[in-house]
């Protein structure tokens, strides 16, 4: 009989490096007691590394310039964990700020909403990601993502802080939103977003 460290090798290579794996993933393979064990042995023999408890990543390698294993993205984790849950997400705070280019700072504690169970995923040297629930159906009625995240940063900024330049570099890429999706998710947006918005 295969090997319950054999089987989850197995179904690790077939997703690919570069991917985010989670122990809970594997629960068929074996005993719980099995499944742990085997899990050690391949973060042991470096097959594996630790991202937070339960978490772990196939390393992508970059062998041509040298640059050693290209660690995934928060984005990454947080999207391999929204998608294990069956959750959907949205960055808020000064991450969506980031992401949209409106600041340069990347905080140590990134922040997302979440249609899923709330949770704190400790990534090691003060770093980790934060789920917070939402109960507003409105959030992820969005269809556009670029909107979404505007709506979040926004928010962080508030009307009376908000900026020409940060204005300018949200309305420059509404250019990329298709206009049904614009129309459809402007109507969602707080008056004074929606205000701002529809000057272009």
């Amino acid at each position: 009989m295969e090997s319950t460290e054999n089987k989850i090798l197995r179904r690790i290579r077939g997703r690919g490096r570069g991917s985010v794996v989670f122990m809970s993933d594997f629960a068929d393979c074996g005993t719980p007691s099995a499944i742990k064990s085997a899990f050690h042995r391949l973060y042991a023999n470096e097959t594996l590394l630790r991202l937070s408890q339960g978490i772990y990543y196939y390393p992508q390698i970059d062998n041509a310039l040298g640059l050693g294993v290209l660690y995934p993205s928060i984005d990454n984790i947080a999207e391999a964990i929204a998608k294990r849950d069956h959750a959907k997400i949205i960055p808020t705070g000064a991450y969506a700020l980031n992401r949209l280019g409106l600041s340069t700072q990347v905080p140590m504690n990134v922040v997302y909403v979440t249609s899923g169970t709330p949770r704190k995923v400790k990534m090691g040297e003060g770093k980790g990601i934060l789920f917070k629930h939402s109960s507003s159906g409105k959030i992820f009625a969005f269809q556009s993502y670029y909107l979404m995240l505007v709506l979040m940063a926004m928010k962080e900024i508030g009307p009376n802080r908000i900026t020409d330049e940060q204005i300018n570099i949200i309305k420059k890429n509404l250019t990329n939103v298709p206009p049904s999706e614009f129309n459809h998710d402007v109507k969602l947006m707080p008056i004074w977003i929606r205000q701002i918005l529809m000057k272009r």
